[in-house]
């Protein structure tokens, strides 16, 4: 039987989609808070820098996968304006429904269409963005290959797929820090926090069992894309792949 990892674990694919889901639904009430004790607020600035290798312009249309309570589909809607189109997926309903309420607080409603939907088999005509993004969620996807080629068949010749997801650290003295912080303060943190510090061990053992950069790059051009690249930020401890579709 195929077996995929859910962190440490090896599982069914059906019962890893299904622990995903659970873990969502545990932590969307904090998950906001928890983002930004867990960075610092620096995973602002980390989006903040995918947003602004988009390539987007008013009129144009963007996807928003694994969207969550909404930073990214917030920021891509922002650039595509209302003339544009920009479509916000989570296979979450729960986390779904969150970023929905904070784009209509935000006052981001005529350009923004929500639709709860898998990665791996997104509902959407082929080449119907010209940029696809997903922050934060490649990891907990079942099947990252199936994922990457649904984001790409959905691509427009000359748009773009960016992935922001926790990477490998570059620098050697960054790692025993590094995991000390994933598997001892995470946890802890979301105990306190969330009242949750199984979901938060889970996401520290998610980043460890994600691709490096270049395996990822890889995996992107295997998908469809016709180049990709990466840029480290905080060392590689987040790492934002930009594949290209000519």
């Amino acid at each position: 039987m195929k077996t995929v990892d859910f962190g440490y674990q090896e599982v069914s694919p059906a019962e890893k989609t299904a622990r995903v889901r659970g873990v969502f639904d545990s932590v969307a009430g904090n998950y906001d808070l928890m983002n930004d004790l867990m960075s610092g607020g620096l995973h602002r600035l980390w989006k903040r820098f995918a947003l602004a290798q988009t390539g987007l312009r008013p009129g144009r249309r963007a996807l928003d996968v694994a969207s969550g309570t909404g930073d990214l589909g917030a920021g891509l809607a922002r650039q595509v304006g209302r003339e544009g189109l920009a479509v916000l997926t989570d296979i979450n309903r729960e986390m779904l429904a969150r970023g929905r309420d904070r784009l209509i607080d935000q006052g981001i409603v005529a350009q923004v269409a929500f639709v709860l939907a898998n990665a791996e088999s997104l509902p959407f005509p082929d080449r119907s963005f010209d940029c696809v993004t997903i922050g934060f969620g490649l990891r907990n996807v079942t099947d990252k290959p199936a994922a990457l080629a649904s984001m790409r068949r959905v691509l427009k010749p000359g748009g773009r797929l960016l992935v922001l997801e926790f990477s490998k650290p570059t620098l050697e003295i960054l790692r025993p820090a590094y995991d000390a912080y994933s598997f001892s303060v995470l946890p802890r943190l979301g105990g306190i926090v969330a009242g949750d510090a199984a979901s938060y061990r889970y996401l520290a053992e998610s980043i460890q069992m994600h691709p490096d950069q270049a395996t990822l790059a890889a995996m992107m051009r295997e998908a469809g894309c016709d180049d990709a690249r990466w840029h480290n930020l905080a060392g590689g401890i987040v790492a934002l792949h930009v594949g290209v579709v000519y």
